[in-house]
């Protein structure tokens, strides 16, 4: 199937153009007729759906056409709409409709570009947290009280005779309870980018350690080559694997060693990889370190577990089916390490249970509750939280409460660019840039 909508007020008028059925068009009653050219040809025959605003997505008048899912088909029915009066809508028009309509807040319309882009289960769970409408709640809820405070202070600043200066312990006690909420608020950026952008993890180790067994392993596929000779991997492989509350961007490199002459041709293509290598590491935040087990450690081996610690890692000593050398004479940095097989399930679940502990310790992502979804969210928290601080600071150096006015102002300010109630034009044509056009 395809659909293609349209809003606004000519959306009955459309239908009466391009789409003849045997009964009138119902408010949210499926209708069964013909898509028709202008000449009235048939081009398919499909349903109309018709919303009256404001009780539609946009809060306007709404008309959809379901036709079958050739790319020829809906080509054609949208001409049809185009000739009828329509115009193509632009990236995000739909939603930025139903936020000017007051059908979302600005928060739940970029939880709606961030549920299209979800890429796994978690990442679409916390993008419809966000779509409920639970941040935008709790924030107004913030800046009410903010707001009252600035309201009190104005009122007794202009009418001094008739309004006393709210009491400033009162005071004090109701902006140190706003600014704790925003600290909260704050703290979940980082688990909200966790879930959205997820988390590097660069695969490393000696040659034939088992690095590429155990990215196929973890992903549940054959996504590398293995072979038993060493330096088969000479280029990184970039993969994702969802975990419980974020994603793993893994990323399997080629075996780190010294190699004797890097400037003879046979060997110059893997010294390249090793330098890329050694940047994904880098740049990772942690380090799954892969060590052979079954034989005596090595010098390459003894190089990266000495220059990963320290670090946020995870250490498997793997091959463990042929021998456990290594693991018995590890080191006491590396006491905690794991000891299996890539090949072993119940190792590939301890691998995968280790990185969640490491990136998450003992918090868990609550996916259910509002958290901020991107750097502007997190930003506008920010600088109200910054204002706040602000405002405590003058209340406690003993100055006069109207100096707080700016302050307040400014957190308000901060707050209702978040949920768009003071969203300048330019913001709101930067966030719906990044919508595609069919939403």
């Amino acid at each position: 199937m395809a659909i293609v909508r349209a809003s606004g007020p000519l959306a009955l008028e459309l239908a009466r153009r391009a789409f003849v059925a045997a009964s009138p068009l119902r408010d949210r009653v499926a209708t069964v007729g013909r898509v028709v050219d202008a000449r009235g040809a048939t081009i398919d025959e499909g349903l109309a759906l018709y919303f009256a605003g404001p009780r539609s997505a946009t809060g306007e008048d709404v008309l959809e056409l379901h036709v079958h899912g050739s790319p020829a088909v809906a080509r054609e029915t949208l001409a049809v709409l185009l000739a009828a009066g329509a115009r193509l809508a632009g990236p995000g028009e739909f939603t930025r409709r139903a936020f000017e309509h007051g059908k979302l807040d600005l928060s739940a319309a970029e939880a709606v570009a961030d549920l299209i882009e979800a890429e796994h289960r978690s990442a679409a769970r916390a993008a419809a947290a966000g779509l409920s409408g639970g941040l935008a709640a709790e924030v107004e809820r913030v800046r009410a009280g903010v707001a009252e405070a600035l309201e009190e202070l104005a009122a007794a600043v202009d009418f001094p005779d008739e309004v006393e200066e709210p009491p400033q312990p009162a005071l004090r006690a109701r902006l140190q309870a706003a600014r704790d909420a925003l600290a909260a608020l704050a703290r979940t950026w980082e688990h909200g980018r966790l879930v959205r952008e997820g988390v590097a993890v660069a695969i490393v180790g000696a040659p034939n350690a088992g690095k590429s067994s155990l990215l196929n392993a973890l992903l549940g596929a054959e996504r590398a080559l293995v072979s038993d000779l060493p330096g088969t991997t000479r280029d990184t492989i970039e993969e994702t694997l969802a975990l419980d509350g974020f994603v793993a961007r893994l990323v399997d490199t080629a075996g780190i060693r010294q190699l004797a002459n890097s400037h003879e041709p046979a060997q110059r293509l893997e010294a390249a990889g090793i330098e890329r290598s050694r940047a994904a590491l880098e740049q990772a935040r942690v380090a799954l370190v892969v060590v052979d087990a079954s034989a005596p450690l090595s010098t390459a081996a003894r190089e990266i577990l000495a220059g990963t610690r320290g670090r946020e890692r995870v250490v498997l000593y793997n091959k463990a089916d042929a021998g456990r050398a290594a693991y018995d004479a590890r080191a006491a940095d590396e006491r905690d390490a794991l000891l299996g097989s890539a090949f072993d399930r119940a190792t590939v679940a301890a691998v995968k249970a280790a990185l969640e502990r490491v990136v998450l310790g003992d918090e868990r992502v609550d996916l259910e509750r509002p958290s901020l979804a991107n750097a502007r969210q997190a930003g506008a928290v920010l600088e109200a939280l910054r204002s706040l601080d602000f405002a405590l600071e003058t209340l406690a150096a003993g100055a006069p409460a109207d100096l707080l006015a700016g302050d307040l102002m400014a957190a308000t300010r901060a707050l209702g660019e978040l949920t768009g109630s003071e969203a300048t034009e330019e913001l709101l044509e930067g966030i719906f840039r990044r919508f595609c056009i069919g939403k």
